[in-house]
């Protein structure tokens, strides 16, 4: 089983699972550091690592008129107080080759995240595993679950083997994901960590015509069916006002709802991992 190190934790599908959560996209300065203060606090008090996620662009929303974020620039600056004030990792996506070669210089960025619609696009992946950061693979919903290897192989060509994969849900029908839960267990077998996402796996890619629709409600649900079998990580995206959020607001969990889910996800990791 590969272990990742990550500033003082590792992610490991054997170990106690790692949170990545933050909203969607970054919105402005003060949110993004509300939303972050308090995740830190849940964290600190349930006794679990987290990484804060948010993306400073959103470059594949359903419509041209949606609001798509910050400059990388700007994203940055955000992070970097973030990172600082509470001595956390940063992740967030990217979707050229030309950032992958902005963040590779800084130190700011600990995760580079690779899109679902992107999972396969073999000069992106190959740019962001010469960065020698980690970088996290959305499954993209078009894949099944012994695809990834083709994804750890481009990413490993660059002898970076610090690489993880999120599952998120597989497209059926129009406008719906579902979760198959085998594939965990069949992506465990390459040895590379597991991450689930809870908030896109309930998602509705284009339900509601211009944006995504989504179910929050059923969160809980596959997060406890994922965390049971055993993963590395929870990805959770999470908002103050879900309903009114430029990017995704129906699949985000609410902050206010946040610490007991965790508290519950806890149980199940501890019951998963006891005989580890």
């Amino acid at each position: 089983m590969i272990n990742i190190n990550l500033k003082n934790f590792s992610f490991s599908n054997n170990l106690p699972f790692v949170l990545i959560a933050g909203p969607c996209v970054i919105e402005n300065e003060s949110h993004s550091l509300k939303i972050a203060e308090e995740i830190y606090n849940i964290s600190q008090n349930a006794g679990i690592n987290f990484v804060f996620k948010s993306s400073f662009d959103k470059a594949n929303r359903s419509s041209i008129k949606s609001q798509r974020g910050v400059s990388l620039n700007e994203g940055l600056k955000i992070f970097e107080k973030i990172k600082n004030e509470f001595n956390c990792p940063i992740t967030t996506d990217v979707h050229t080759e030309e950032q992958c070669n902005l963040l590779s210089d800084n130190n700011i960025v600990d995760i580079i995240q690779i899109p679902a619609f992107l999972c396969r696009q073999t000069d992106l992946l190959i740019s962001a595993g010469k960065t020698r950061k980690v970088v996290n693979v959305k499954k993209g919903q078009f894949l099944a679950p012994n695809d990834v290897k083709n994804i750890f192989d481009k990413i490993s060509s660059t002898n970076n083997d610090n690489i993880m994969i999120t599952e998120r849900g597989t497209s059926f029908g129009y406008n719906n994901l579902i979760n198959d839960f085998k594939s965990i267990d069949i992506m465990k077998k390459f040895k590379y960590p597991i991450i689930f996402d809870g908030t896109h796996s309930v998602q509705q890619p284009g339900g509601l015509g211009d944006r995504s629709g989504g179910n929050r409600e059923f969160v809980v649900s596959l997060c406890k069916a994922a965390v049971a079998i055993g993963v590395a990580g929870v990805f959770l995206e999470t908002h103050d006002d879900p309903d009114n959020a430029p990017s995704d607001g129906p699949n985000m969990i609410k902050l206010n709802d946040l610490k007991n889910l965790i508290l519950e996800l806890k149980e199940f990791d501890n019951l998963a991992k006891k005989n580890v």
